[in-house]
């Protein structure tokens, strides 16, 4: 039931900088459902055939493959076949009696406000075979009710957030399997069809503004981004592009600062310590040299602000991310300030902790955002993993300042 071929299901929703999917109507939310579901069928294919048992360490950053498998089609039947209430919206009543699920014991096996991360391991998950016939029989119900949901951002509210969740799963597969030194087809891992572009070290200039941070009405919002609320800025200067290695491993050089995973110097069998070979980047299980001009990746928050101090400048705040990529197109560009702000190839750092905006309130997902506000740090933009229905330069992303494992990277403030 798996295909052995990894179709390039990423590029085919590259057509827009930014997702049509937050606004798109039902033959755009079908596409795309359907296109994700490609590319999760096509992950997980790889992960058999590179892990037959599908297995993953128990770490807090890792889930059981096969476990993420079914909960993506525990998630979409509980918030669409199995929700009476899905017509609603965001005023959808969440814990509402609901029907039983197609397959006996998800809710014990997939619920993850429910199961705890450390039981997964334990669990009695059904085979492969079975947890894909779930999720095409949760596809189809879908896929099929869809066509009859309406036109409304309330009526195609669930849909739209079904879409994001398991966009969001296949990237942390991916991930995932940097990690594990898994090697991936680039079509599934990467949404680029050809190279990035190289980075620059040009800064834009944005003046001083009152800022109206977060997503206006209309269309699809995660509940942490609604509200739009004005944050006075000073006026500020900010990359253009992430920064790049070329930019960040003079300061591995010149203050002995730790690696970050899936890099090194020198070759292997050169021997530990050494600082005169090549500077090489695993992807996957291989190593490669690394390219400078590429932005610097799997790097924490504190070695973003490592790299600031060092540098004398300063992560920038979400609201100040987001107004330059916002507005950085429409400002006159003296030559000093000539490059257009380029985001999408890892995520940045922000200097702001995860927080609610004024007048927050939970969706009927509601431990989407809420239970993690004040533990994590913002990042804004996009990896080249992430699903294309997912861009949004108002999108709130949130990790726990440490993790090293997401691509992840910065651009600075001067």
């Amino acid at each position: 039931m798996i295909s052995e071929t990894a179709p390039n299901v990423i590029a085919a929703h590259t057509a827009n900088a930014v997702s049509t999917a937050r606004t798109g109507d039902v033959a755009t939310l079908t596409a795309a459902l359907t296109a994700t579901r490609a590319r999760t069928l096509g992950l997980i294919a790889a992960w058999a055939q590179a892990r037959p048992m599908l297995d993953a360490p128990q770490q807090a950053e890792f889930n059981l493959p096969l476990w993420e498998l079914g909960h993506i089609g525990w998630f979409a039947d509980w918030w669409i076949a199995r929700n009476r209430q899905r017509s609603l919206g965001v005023t959808c009543e969440p814990l509402h009696a609901r029907s039983a699920s197609r397959l006996p014991g998800a809710d014990a096996l997939y619920d993850s406000s429910a199961v705890a991360h450390t039981t997964r391991w334990q669990l009695p998950l059904p085979g492969l075979d079975a947890t894909l016939r779930y999720l095409e029989a949760v596809q189809n119900d879908t896929l099929a009710l869809l066509q009859d949901a309406g036109s409304s951002d309330d009526a195609l509210y669930f849909w739209r957030l079904v879409l994001f969740h398991e966009a969001m799963h296949n990237e942390a597969s991916v991930y995932m399997a940097q990690s594990l030194e898994i090697a991936l087809p680039l079509s599934l891992t990467s949404r680029h069809p050809a190279p990035p572009q190289p980075c620059s070290v040009a800064q834009i200039h944005i003046p001083a503004q009152t800022w109206m941070l977060g997503t206006p009405c209309g269309g699809f919002a995660f509940d942490n981004e609604i509200n739009p609320h004005p944050v006075a800025l000073d006026s500020f200067s900010i990359d253009a592009t992430a920064v790049s290695w070329a930019r960040y491993l003079p300061f591995l050089d010149a203050t002995g600062h730790p690696l970050p995973p899936h890099v090194r110097r020198g070759s292997e069998g050169s021997g530990e310590g050494d600082t005169t070979g090549p500077w090489q980047q695993r992807f996957g299980g291989t190593w490669q040299p690394l390219n400078p001009d590429a932005p610097a990746v799997h790097l924490s928050c504190a070695d973003a602000e490592s790299w600031c101090r060092w540098a004398g400048r300063r992560l920038p705040t979400e609201a100040e991310w987001e107004c330059a990529a916002l507005t950085s197109a429409t400002l006159p560009t003296p030559s000093r300030f000539s490059s257009p702000f380029r985001w999408g190839e890892v995520w940045e750092w922000t200097a702001s902790t995860f927080a609610p905006y004024p007048g927050f309130t939970a969706h009927p997902y509601a431990d989407y955002s809420a239970p993690w506000f004040g533990s994590r740090r913002v990042l804004r933009g996009a990896c080249a993993a992430t699903s294309a229905d997912m861009l949004s330069a108002r999108y709130r992303n949130f990790f726990t300042p440490e993790r090293r494992d997401i691509f992840a990277g910065f651009r600075s403030v001067g």
